[in-house]
């Protein structure tokens, strides 16, 4: 995609069909539907990143400008054309064992004190455990390798770890758990040779996640700005990384209210680097920074 030069505003697509570029107003409105939909903020810098992710799409359905695609959004009864907006305009950056403080965390300071609590009986061996923002899974499956690991089944251990998104194709490449071997670096190597099967054949230069691995983790479309999860009790671990960031302040109010309630008495709410929970200091103790517990 490129401009054309032209002083129509249009747009020149790899199709070679042409599309109208979005006014002020139609990008406006656009936003506005997404905000409202998801909870996410696209200001006007943002109009580049979105047009880019969502005018091939658009030309694709014969539609020739952006006003004409938030109406058929809106006009579509059964919600499919939502979800493949949201899908397009999600950003699912993401890597294996991702900010690695959070884990060290956990393995330092966490595990050893719920592996003594089993042991004195005074905590269940069942361990619930939430990635709100999945992405393409590699949160989850990065979690799901420490635990698995930590706290086998033979010792009578029960992981349940869920992985929700919002998008639907970030999802079904979770759900896969199939990255290419270029992603292999990021996995520690006694991790990675128990838990990844390298690929042959048609599927030469990827890994797959094992099948223990696999069946460790529960996937779900969850949309966080939602007033009601299809998610229930409580969970010992909630991350909820680098997605509050694209929020209004009034909708990350109203996603933490929601996940503190979804915490164990003693249970742990991760955020992401750039993500500050001052505000909510009320409900919230920090236990360092981005790693917080129920303010008692």
């Amino acid at each position: 995609m490129r401009r054309n030069g032209s002083a129509t505003g249009t747009l020149s697509l790899v199709s070679g069909r042409r599309l109208r570029e979005p006014s002020a107003r139609e990008f406006q409105e656009l936003a506005s539907l997404i905000h409202d939909a998801a909870g996410i903020a696209l200001n006007e810098s943002k109009r580049a990143l979105v047009v880019r992710r969502l005018a091939n799409h658009i030309a694709s359905l014969g539609l020739s400008s952006f006003e004409e695609y938030t109406a058929l959004v809106r006009a579509d009864d059964s919600g499919s054309e939502l979800i493949e907006l949201l899908d397009l305009i999600a950003t699912n950056e993401t890597h294996f064992f991702r900010e690695p403080a959070h884990f060290d965390f956990l393995e330092q300071r966490v595990y050893p004190l719920w592996l003594e609590q089993a042991r004195k009986g005074e905590r269940s061996r069942v361990i619930r455990v939430w990635s709100s923002a999945c992405s393409t899974g590699q949160e989850p499956y990065s979690l799901a390798m420490q635990l698995l690991s930590k706290f086998p089944a033979s010792d009578g251990w029960s992981i349940e770890l869920l992985a929700t998104d919002v998008s639907t194709r970030a999802l079904a490449t979770a759900a896969s758990a199939v990255w290419s071997l270029d992603k292999a670096h990021e996995i520690p190597p006694h991790f990675l040779k128990r838990y990844m099967r390298r690929g042959v054949g048609e599927q030469l230069g990827k890994m797959r996640a094992s099948e223990e691995l696999r069946g460790a983790v529960r996937f779900l479309r969850v949309n966080l700005t939602d007033e009601h999860y299809p998610v229930s009790g409580s969970f010992d671990l909630i991350f909820c990384r680098n997605v509050l960031i694209y929020f209004t302040p009034e909708g990350r109010a109203s996603v933490i209210d929601k996940l503190t309630k979804r915490l164990a008495t003693d249970g742990l709410l991760f955020v992401g680097h750039a993500e500050s929970l001052h505000a909510h200091r009320a409900q919230l103790h920090p236990l360092m920074p981005t790693v917080y517990t129920r303010a008692s």
